[in-house]
């Protein structure tokens, strides 16, 4: 009995085992049986339709061409060509892929690339990564957020397993690539049904990414004329899909373009990449004027998209660059990419983190250092290299403070050093879904401390009361009348600045009957002192908004003051003149510095009730950044100025040194 016992347990542990280990093979990524016979005969056939979508004629494709009735033949020689082919250029070069041995991919990419091995995938990467099934759904989306699902059917898994596979050379996740890209091909046709995988921003984010994974595997045993029939097809998919959309105006015609422009002229060979080049460049030499202003800022006024709108506007030209096409675009396209990548270096704060403003974050510090080396080198700019280098090499750039007068963004630093103080103040037009209505807004940043940063955006589906929480405008650092939302009227009125003071003066007609007029005055380059005016025949509450960093602040309600209170590093004061009838009160504040993630954070106002259509009301900030000790101020304006006036005197008294400023437009 004990023997039967023992040989019966062995059988069942053998019979796990096996089990497992098909379960492991599978979710590891070896191939399955193939999803359609690439060799079946007739027009119809996987082959057959790539053949008529080729033109056999071109040079290379002798062979291809003779086995037309042999589709399995044909696609065996047409697997070959593409190993041979050396006359088409591409950013992610085969030739150089034993100098990638061990230095391509990141910890990242390689934990991301061995998760989906796994079937383990990355969506939004603000959630989780998610197990899709030994049989992938495509249609997974385990979070209230469609940004997940979105994002899942852009993979950027795909592109970690290709630098892993390069780094690497295991052959394991070129044989999971093969798998997913057929399964997906064959699970997602371009149908109503399936509409989560086929919004043209991610149709053209793939077109982009798929030609650059064909550089990493084609070379592999992985790829068979299978997955080249199901993969061609797909790319041919994509741009006539891409053809029929154009999203003018915004940063998805970039994207719907340059997945256009990369499969056109990654695969010449298709007998309609010519059509679709010339239409993607021609869209591109259109945006770049539509969507960027003459000082460089594009036009959605979001950080992160402005870097991003430089990437697709810039890698297509550089794609066409090494395809000897870089006369499809005129002198004036990569003069105004240069224009946008001055960007980054005038309006990021002393540590390379960015503004918040609209849908963007700050970042991390040098996040774009990186870039701004490499445009230091493609545009000769040792100001970029200055600023990338923190100051290492390059030349110090010769101004601190920088006007975007089409875009509406200004910014104040006192230094180009790690410590110092830098305002960016935002009063734009309208920028679309991606912009808020916060015109006269402001972010301040000293000390390597963002001691006033903007709300920032949380999240973009699956919460709307919370992403309309963050529009508002009451919750930015700037004027309401009775909490409404503001309008995008801008003006500038003064830019002038100099070496002991910078002045600013600009303008929002934020509602019907009341203009919001602001002047910031940036003196000795260590403090502001912010004059604001309502003026019109609107009535009410006209409250005036500030924001501080998470953390602890102090209220003193009979000196109308409120700073941060860290314990070590750099604060910040803000202390209103008094008047009569005004109030200092606290407000709810949040802070979003990561996709989903919110904190709260100290917020207040300052109100006057606007009783008579006559009246205007004006008040008058000190905004003071400090190391040490808070300073002592006083402020009082100089004469009897009536509010609108175009000329105004201050005096400030700091630390009992007094101090008289004025401007006049």
């Amino acid at each position: 009995m004990p023997a039967t016992s023992s040989s019966f347990s062995l059988k069942i542990v053998l019979a796990v085992l096996i089990f497992m280990q098909a379960a492991l093979s599978i979710r590891a990524g070896v191939p399955k049986q193939p999803f359609f016979d690439y060799s079946e005969k007739g027009s119809n056939s996987p082959t057959s339709l790539l053949l008529s979508r080729l033109n056999l004629n071109a040079p290379g494709l002798e062979k291809v061409k003779a086995n037309t009735q042999n589709p399995e033949r044909a696609a065996q020689e047409l697997l070959t060509y593409y190993r041979k082919r050396s006359t088409v250029k591409h950013p992610i070069d085969r030739q150089q892929k034993a100098r990638a041995r061990g230095t391509l991919a990141s910890e990242k990419d390689i934990q991301v690339a061995n998760d989906a091995l796994k079937h383990i995938f990355v969506g939004q990467p603000a959630y989780p990564s998610h197990f899709c099934g030994d049989d992938i759904n495509w249609a997974t989306n385990p979070y209230p957020d469609k940004e997940w699902i979105w994002q899942l059917n852009r993979m950027t898994f795909w592109d970690a397993m290709g630098k892993t596979y390069r780094q690497t050379g295991d052959e394991s996740y070129a044989e999971a690539w093969a798998d997913q890209i057929v399964d997906w091909t064959r699970k997602n046709p371009r149908d109503a049904e399936h509409a989560y995988a086929w919004r043209s921003i991610e149709a053209g984010i793939r077109g982009h990414r798929w030609t650059g994974q064909f550089q990493y595997f084609i070379d592999s045993p992985a790829f068979t004329p299978e997955v080249l029939v199901a993969f061609l097809n797909s790319c041919y998919d994509h741009s006539t899909f891409l053809m029929t959309r154009y999203s003018k105006g915004s940063n998805w015609a970039l994207m719907e373009a340059e997945g256009m422009a990369f499969i056109a002229m990654t695969f010449p060979e298709f007998q309609d990449a010519e059509k679709w080049s010339s239409e993607a460049i021609a869209r591109l030499n259109k945006e770049i004027t539509n969507q960027v202003y003459d000082d460089g800022h594009q036009r959605e006024l979001a950080f992160g998209y402005h870097m991003g709108c430089i990437g697709w506007f810039m890698r297509t030209y550089e794609l066409a660059h090494l395809n000897g096409r870089q006369n499809a675009f005129p002198e004036s396209y990569i003069q105004r990419i240069e224009k946008m990548c001055e960007v980054p270096m005038k309006l990021a704060f002393p540590d390379g983190s960015t503004p918040q403003f609209g849908d963007s974050w700050s970042g991390k510090p040098g996040q774009y250092f990186g870039q701004l080396k490499e445009w230091a080198k493609l545009f000769n700019r040792p100001d970029f290299l200055y600023v990338a280098t923190e100051g290492k090499e390059g030349t110090r750039p010769d101004a601190t403070a920088f006007a975007f007068r089409e875009s509406g963004l200004y910014a104040m630093r006192s230094s180009w050093d790690k410590d110092a103080v830098s305002m960016v103040l935002k009063c734009g037009p309208d920028g679309g879904g991606h912009c808020q209505p916060d015109n006269g807004t402001f972010e301040l940043y000293a000390g390597g401390r963002h001691l006033m940063p903007d709300g920032g955006s949380y999240i973009y589906s699956g919460n709307p009361e919370g992403r309309a929480w963050f529009r508002q405008t009451k919750v930015h650092q700037t004027l309401t009348l009775n909490g409404e939302n503001s309008a995008y009227a801008p003006k500038l009125r003064l830019w002038k600045p100099g070496k002991d003071l910078d002045v600013l003066v600009i303008e929002n007609q934020s509602y019907p009957d009341l203009l919001h007029r602001r002047a910031v005055l940036f003196v000795d380059k260590r403090y502001f002192v912010i004059v604001d005016e309502a003026i019109g025949t609107a009535t009410g509450d006209i409250d005036l908004h500030f924001q501080l960093a998470p953390g602890k602040a102090v209220f003193d309600q009979k000196k109308y003051t409120v700073h941060s209170d860290f314990d070590e590093g750099w604060n910040v004061l803000v202390q209103t003149m008094p008047q009569p009838g005004l109030a200092l009160q606290e407000e709810e504040g949040q802070v979003s510095f990561v996709y989903t993630q919110k904190e709260p954070r100290p917020a207040f106002g300052y109100r006057l009730q606007k009783e008579t259509k006559e009246e205007g009301v004006r008040y008058v900030t000190v905004v003071a950044p400090y190391p040490g000790n808070r300073p002592r101020i006083e402020v009082r304006l100089v004469g009897q100025s009536s509010i609108g006036t175009s000329r105004l005197e201050i005096e400030v008294k700091l630390d009992g040194s007094s101090k008289r400023i004025s401007y006049e437009y």
